[in-house]
This record gives structure tokens, C-alpha cells and sequence, in this order.
């Protein structure tokens, strides 16, 4: 049996309260023989800066690079507003993506049955609701170059910010969803600003290029980004695979959380180019909410999306898909029985805090494995 190696970091937050539902899960598995993992622990973003005054220290991202896995919490809060903006908690997040080549976003947002009621929206538009949205993660204008706020005198600034895509990013994204369409329903919708943005014309071009040469068995479709947000609010279940860059990919991905009933609701994977050698990839999962510093420390994080981060790792990165369906099937068997955290309470739901709902988990993935 291989042995999995992980990098935990809990970053801050809820962060540590939602990753230690994770580590009692794999301290099960590895009691269970179920499978075999060890893993280190590490500080990212306001933690590292408060030690370290950086977003990640260079050891870290050597243990990152080295794991067959990362498995992320949440950074960022308040209490580091005013810090420089090299050093503040994201930039640990953001340095992680780039240096391990972290390209392709995958965010699925899935509408359990016994949540239909928590979303803003008629239960008839979300039940059953079960699309992925790939998010291009490392180009765009979060990383394009210039990036400078300028003092032009009289009172007056100038800020830039550069959108950035070659052909080569473009590419590679497209593949990972029309792949993962593949899988699925056969369907990739492909979202962009063509109309007033040289990088949507692109954008457009190159994946059509792309379907046409490989992938012609896909229906593929085109939305603005825009015109994709209303659509996802009004219809979503029309769409099952969607492609599109890291801002539009950022907004739309959280418009989608909210579809399920709550962000503490959605997972993500964030995976690299395939080692021809090793034939994986580096990944890094990590749940959608951030660190929600307003309810740090009080119990009342929902751990669900932590898990389930966890069980895309299981799926993707580690061989270990009888594992993941076990993680999604425990999280339905649970919400089927009334337990909610307080973000997705409803009528006649038994509240529980964030270490009752992890046992929940835990103890519905025990009976199910007999």
C-alpha cells in the first residue's frame, strides 16, 4: 500500500477548525488501514506573516513541493489590512498557486437534496444542480505585469492592473475542461469578454482552435462572462462544464457556492501540469469560503467544504476514488439525516457546531465501510 504525502496548512480563521475535521478523518483511515498517509504542517498567510513576516517561508514551499498533495484552510482577516502588499496572507496563497504551476481551478458546485431549501433560489432551479466551473488559476490579471499604483500630483492616481493570456494557458485550460466534459455530460461552455476585451478575442479563438483539432465529440458553447452569471442565477442546470479565466472564474465560481446554499458548502482542486514520469500532477485543495474571521474560534465553521477538499485530493491526486465516493457519500448521508451547521440551518434541522457535523461525517464513513 503507497504511502500519501500531504502538507496541512490550516492558514487562519476558521482555517485550523475546519482542517482539524480533516485530520481526524485521516487519522481513521490510517487506524483503518483504509489507506496510508503522513503529513506535515505549516504556517501560510497571516500565521507565517505573525512568524515569519512573509505570506510562506521558503521551507514551506519546499515541503509543498515535495508532498503529493497540499491541503489548504484559509487565509487572510482584518488584523492584517495594513501590512505591505507583498507580504499580506494572500500572497502566501497566490505564490503557492504559481511556483508548484497550479493552472486549472476546479470548483464543482453541487446542490445536495436535503439542502434545495438553503439556496436564495425556487427549489425546482437548484435541485439536483451538479456543474464544474475551471477556473484558468495562474495567468490573467491577478499576475499580468505592469501591476503599479502611479502618483500623478494635483491629488490624483493611477492604478493598472494588466490582463495577460498566451496561447499556451489558453490551451492547456481548455483541455482540462473539455476532458472533464468528456467524463461528465459531454457539454463545455466556454465564458469570456470578447466583445470589449482583446484577451476574450483570444480566448475565444484559441478554444475553438482547440475543440475543433481534438475535441469535436463536446458540444462546445460561448457566453459572455457577464450574460454566464445571469444565466447560472436563472437556469444553472443548463450548463456542466465551464471554462473560463482566474477573474471571471473567481466571481462566477462564487456565484455558483452560493447556488448549493453556502460557500462553507464548496470544495476546489487546484492542479498542476501531469510528470510524464510520475504520471500525477502537483495539486493543492482547499475550500471555497475564506477565513471568515468574524466567526474564528466560536465552533460554528461548516467543515463540509474542508472534507469534501479533501475528497477531491482522495479523487484526483491520490488513486483513491472508492475513498472519495465514501467522503461524498458520508457528507449526502448526513445532511439526509437534519444536521446543519449554522450557515445552512432551515426549518426543523438539528444545529450543530463544526466538530459535531466532522464527527457526523466521520461516523457516517465508518458505518458505510462496514
Amino acid at each position: 500500500m503507497a504511502t500519501h504525502k500531504l502538507l496541512l496548512l490550516a492558514g487562519d480563521g476558521i482555517g485550523p477548525e475546519v482542517m482539524a475535521e480533516v485530520k481526524r478523518i485521516i487519522a481513521w483511515l490510517n487506524e483503518s488501514a483504509a489507506a496510508r498517509f503522513e503529513y506535515e504542517e505549516g504556517l501560510v498567510g497571516g500565521a507565517a506573516y505573525d512568524a515569519h513576516k512573509v505570506g510562506i517561508t521558503e521551507e514551506t514551499m519546499a515541503l509543498a513541493h515535495a508532498s503529493d498533495s497540499v491541503i489548504f484552510g484559509a487565509v487572510g482577516g482584518p488584523k492584517w489590512d495594513s501590512i505591505p502588499y507583498e507580504v499580506r496572507p494572500e500572497s502566501g496563497l497566490l505564490r503557492l498557486r504559481k511556483d508548484l504551476g497550479l493552472f486549472a481551478n476546479l470548483r464543482p458546485a453541487v446542490c445536495y437534496p436535503a439542502l434545495a431549501e438553503s439556496s436564495s433560489l425556487k427549489r425546482d432551479v437548484v435541485e439536483g444542480l451538479d456543474i464544474m466551473i475551471v477556473r484558468e488559476l495562474t495567468g490573467g490579471v491577478y499576475f499580468g505585469e505592469p501591476k503599479t499604483i502611479t502618483d500623478l500630483g494635483n491629488n490624483q492616481k493611477r492604478a493598472i492592473d494588466t490582463q495577460i493570456y498566451d496561447t499556451y494557458e489558453i490551451e492547456r485550460i481548455a483541455r482540462v475542461g473539455f476532458d472533464l466534459a468528456r467524463k461528465r455530460r459531454n457539454k463545455l461552455t466556454s465564458m469570456e469578454k470578447r466583445n470589449v476585451m482583446k484577451t476574450g478575442v483570444l480566448w475565444h479563438e484559441v478554444v475553438n482552435q482547440v475543440h475543433q483539432r481534438e475535441y469535436k465529440d463536446v458540444t462546445l458553447e460561448h457566453q459572455l462572462a457577464d450574460a454566464g452569471g445571469m444565466q447560472l442565477v436563472r437556469w444553472p442546470k443548463q450548463f456542466d462544464v465551464i471554462v473560463t479565466d482566474n477573474l471571471f472564474g473567481d466571481m462566477l465560481s462564487d456565484v455558483a457556492a452560493m447556488l448549493t446554499g453556502s460557500l462553507g458548502m464548496l470544495p476546489s482542486a487546484s492542479l498542476g501540469d501531469v510528470d510524464p514520469k510520475t504520471k500525477r500532477s502537483k495539486a493543492m485543495y482547499e475550500p471555497v469560503h475564506g477565513s471568515a474571521p468574524d466567526i474564528a474560534g466560536k465552533g460554528a465553521a461548516n467543515p463540509i467544504a474542508m472534507i469534501a477538499s479533501f475528497g477531491m485530493a482522495l479523487r484526483y491526486s491520490l488513486d483513491e476514488g472508492k475513498l472519495a465516493d465514501l467522503v461524498d457519500q458520508a457528507i449526502a448521508a448526513v445532511l439526509a439525516k437534519g444536521l446543519r451547521t449554522a450557515d445552512i440551518k432551515s426549518e426543523g434541522a438539528t444545529i450543530v457546531n463544526t466538530q459535531q457535523m466532522g464527527a457526523a461525517v466521520l461516523k457516517e464513513m465508518q458505518t458505510l465501510a462496514g
